[in-house]
């Protein structure tokens, strides 16, 4: 037994080294180091927010903590954006939403309790769902919003999640061609969903802002596509440390993005660890040129 665990020990830790080196040239994709200037708050520069709030705790995922509501409603007061993009959004959420004079709530379905949200200091002309096919609890929406006389299209993108939480323990227990299975299912929708996304920022007569939640890292496939339509990261941009985005004890997992178009300037970006949902907001401000 011993010699057993041994061997499956030493195959272990060389996987472990080969996927560090094959992943060795995406380092700069988890963690940045920028300069930060400082920037005077003109008419021009509004800050922006993206979060998946988990529900905001409706199903108890954290059975220890029955604030969190609340808790991420004084988070969002306190970071005073202009512009939120919203995943896992509970219809049933007044404080936040009632901040904000223009919102855009998107359910995928008639009797849905959860869904994507907009929240705008900005008006809204106009806003749409994308209305992703054969899924349920994931979906992509946009807000046309005026910014000083100019019009920026903001789309809120939630991906297909894996269903499976990243954890090494959870994937020994699974048979592994059930999980690897799923995983080449969830590639494919995930890349039909960015299809429909990419679709709309072609078609957009207007720059557009993405934001949201992908399920899927930065040197994906998914990712590389859609920033390649004239789209920057924010957190490459003016991003500082390891970015973080989602709650994974092995790995510091970057999967939530603001991505913009040139027009666009960003002053600065910032990720916030805190314990209210399986992500972590990130928020970023922009000059519009």
């Amino acid at each position: 037994f011993l010699l057993f665990w041994l061997f499956r020990l030493k195959n272990q830790l060389w996987l472990s080294l080969i996927v560090l080196l094959l992943g060795i040239n995406h380092v700069t994709s988890i963690y940045e180091i920028s300069t930060s200037e400082d920037f005077e708050l003109g008419d021009n520069v509004f800050k922006v927010l993206s979060y998946n709030v988990r529900q905001f705790n409706q199903y108890g995922w954290n059975k220890s903590d029955k604030e969190i509501p609340k808790k991420i409603a004084d988070f969002v007061e306190l970071q005073n954006p202009d512009l939120i993009a919203m995943q896992e959004y509970f219809k049933g959420e007044k404080t936040i939403a009632d901040r904000f004079p223009h919102r855009y709530i998107k359910l995928k379905e008639q009797n849905a309790e959860f869904g994507l949200a907009i929240f705008s200091k900005f008006p809204i002309i106009d806003r749409g769902s994308l209305d992703f096919p054969t899924t349920s609890n994931n979906n992509a929406i946009f807000a046309d919003i005026i910014k000083d006389g100019d019009t920026i299209r903001v789309i809120n993108v939630h991906l297909q999640s894996f269903g499976v939480k990243p954890n090494l323990d959870k994937l020994e227990k699974q048979h592994s061609k059930k999980v690897f299975l799923g995983m080449g299912q969830t590639f494919v929708r995930q890349e039909r969903q960015m299809d429909i996304v990419i679709d709309l920022i072609k078609n957009s007569p207007h720059p557009v802002l993405v934001m949201g939640d992908f399920n899927n890292t930065a040197y994906s496939y998914i990712y590389r596509e859609i920033k390649s339509e004239g789209l920057f990261d924010a957190y490459k941009e003016a991003g500082n440390g390891f970015g973080q985005t989602f709650d994974f004890k092995f790995f510091p997992l970057r999967i939530d993005f603001i991505l913009a178009a040139e027009v666009l300037e960003v002053l600065s970006f910032d990720n916030h660890k805190v314990p209210f949902s399986d992500h972590y907001p990130i928020t970023a401000t922009f000059a519009l040129k």
